[in-house]
């Protein structure tokens, strides 16, 4: 995993289900790395779920496994860095996965508000978040984790939308909460990747 400047801020961290989850995690044979590739299952099932079951069941399920690939983000870094199973490949495995599973869940997210090319946007712009951070990085500044639609805000959004898409869709047949979701994530998205661009030339300025 990243080391400890880069890693995103998380309160969930100090929660005592989380580390009890780790500690058994530690004790295992399971590595972050592969921690982080299920995540990339979740989002598959997820996204399948929204292209291929659309349906009130469907969407609860597809939230389920947004919130399983957070799980996944969460303790693949707790196991690495707190349990000290760190790899060279690590931060490889800690970027990747992520960009995957953002991008099958986002895309799947449009087709199931029946606007394709809308899931296809909100995954270039979630890249092009991760980008902007990772090149402050390279700069020598510490990564900038702000939203107001970062990974954890997008995902938030997304699980809260799909359980009142899948009671709209029940009593409704309609999916205007997931469409009035995806234009809230991609707006607020181009939104961070402005405020991230700023917040990099701002300091760069000030560096000289």
């Amino acid at each position: 995993m990243s080391n400890g400047p880069a890693r995103r801020p998380l309160t969930t961290r100090s929660a005592g289900w989380a580390n009890a989850l780790a500690r058994a995690l530690v004790g295992s044979t399971i590595t972050p790395n592969q921690i982080s590739v299920i995540s990339i299952l979740f989002a598959l099932v997820g996204a399948a779920l929204l292209i291929y079951w659309p349906t009130p069941p469907g969407f609860v399920l597809a939230a389920l496994c947004v919130q399983l690939r957070l799980l996944c983000n969460l303790l693949d870094g707790m196991v690495a860095i707190e349990g000290g199973k760190q790899s060279p490949l690590g931060a490889l495995y800690n970027e990747f996965p992520d960009r995957i599973a953002d991008s099958l869940f986002l895309i799947a997210l449009g087709h199931a508000a029946g606007h394709g090319w809308l899931g296809w946007l909100m995954a270039l712009l979630a890249a092009l978040t991760a980008y902007i951070r990772v090149t402050g990085g390279s700069l020598g500044l510490a990564q900038d984790f702000r939203g107001p639609q970062a990974k954890p805000h997008r995902m938030a959004v997304m699980t809260a939308a799909l359980l009142i898409g899948a009671v709209e869709s029940w009593l409704r047949g309609s999916v205007w909460t997931l469409l009035g979701a995806s234009v809230l994530i991609a707006a607020g998205t181009v939104l961070t990747c402005v405020l991230r661009s700023r917040a990099i030339a701002v300091q760069l300025r000030e560096r000289g």
